[in-house]
């Protein structure tokens, strides 16, 4: 039988959400949104049941699982709500806009013994896993340093950015929050937690908004330095992170969907490409793991704890481009 899943919030990720937890072909799939309009047409494209009130829905039927596509600001909200309903909790990133709670909903996620994870939809991605492996083998190594240069042109890929949460901080808006997020989770995901970070980030292109679109961030990951310089302008489509160890260095390429190793002493970079992949393809992935972990599965999706830790990266992103400071992460 399959599971009953409830995607709430119906914009952009949350139709992908919808999407692909039907192409599982492993769940029944409802939809939530306050927009009636926006509602109506992913319900008749997508043949769901569909609710404009989350109570309602709520009480319309049980859940096995409720995935929360809202703007962030919403999230923890949603999810004690989600877990007091008793049901499995996928929630997009980032965590939240501020701890408020957080600690609350870590509580109600073990207390409930419902399976509970968050979004960060690298963790699905053959480069990232493979490169993670690969660290965690220790074949080269202790990281000592990690440099990352990303960018898109945001408006082709998300030409509604200015009517949507990205327009403001509150809802999750801004480079940190929206893009940056994503690579801080996978750097901390191979060499642990940020603990110490600068931050300089600044509007510097997109058209109708004023939070930041270009960002330059020095940290501290423990005894790992990292460099991240990112911009959602540039013509190209690419992220390169390149970590470099004791006995070598590897370089992840997402624009080229592989990962790479150069060994101390070798004369070239050994690649490890990924079978071509759409789009889809990942977040059909990271929807087959949420119903695995449903049903006990080991899988690596991002834990609550995980994605804590990467909330306290963006907030201290945030201040530190306010203050001009460096600031210290506990």
């Amino acid at each position: 039988m399959n599971d009953v899943i409830l995607i709430v919030g119906c914009g952009s990720i949350g139709e992908r959400h919808l999407r692909c937890f039907q192409r599982t072909g492993r769940a029944e799939v409802a939809a939530c949104d306050a927009n009636t309009a926006l509602l109506q047409r992913v319900a008749q494209q997508y043949g769901v049941a569909s609710f404009s009130d989350f109570n309602a829905a709520l009480t319309a039927r049980r859940y096995d699982g409720i995935v929360i596509a809202t703007p962030a600001h919403t999230h923890v909200a949603l999810a004690l709500a989600a877990l007091r309903h008793g049901a499995a909790t996928f929630i997009e990133k980032p965590l939240s806009t501020n701890r408020s709670k957080v600690d609350e909903l870590r509580d109600a996620a073990a207390k409930s013994g419902c399976f509970t994870a968050v979004a960060y939809v690298y963790h699905l991605m053959p480069w990232i896993l493979g490169t993670r492996e690969f660290l965690r083998s220790g074949e080269i190594g202790r990281p000592l340093h990690v440099s990352v240069a990303t960018g898109q042109h945001f408006p082709t890929f998300r030409p509604a950015y200015r009517e949507i949460y990205y327009a403001r901080h509150e809802s999750g808006g801004g480079a940190i929050q929206d893009a940056l997020t994503h690579i801080a989770n996978a750097v901390e995901w191979f060499i642990g937690p940020t603990t110490r970070l600068f931050c300089d980030a600044a509007h510097q292109a997109l058209e109708g908004v004023t939070v930041e679109d270009t960002v330059s961030v020095a940290a501290r990951n423990g005894g790992v330095l990292v460099n991240y310089a990112l911009n959602q302008f540039q013509a190209p489509s690419e992220m390169t992170i390149q970590i470099h160890c004791e006995g070598g260095s590897v370089r992840v390429e997402g624009h080229e969907q592989r990962w790479s190793v150069f060994r101390r002493g070798a004369s070239t970079w050994e690649h490890h490409k990924a079978a071509p992949l759409e789009r889809d393809d990942v977040f059909i992935a990271q929807a087959n793991a949420f119903l695995d972990g449903m049903h006990g599965k080991a899988t690596p999706l991002a834990t609550l704890d995980e994605a804590a830790q990467t909330l306290k990266f963006n907030l201290a992103a945030l201040e530190s481009a306010r203050s001009g400071k460096a600031v210290e992460i506990a």
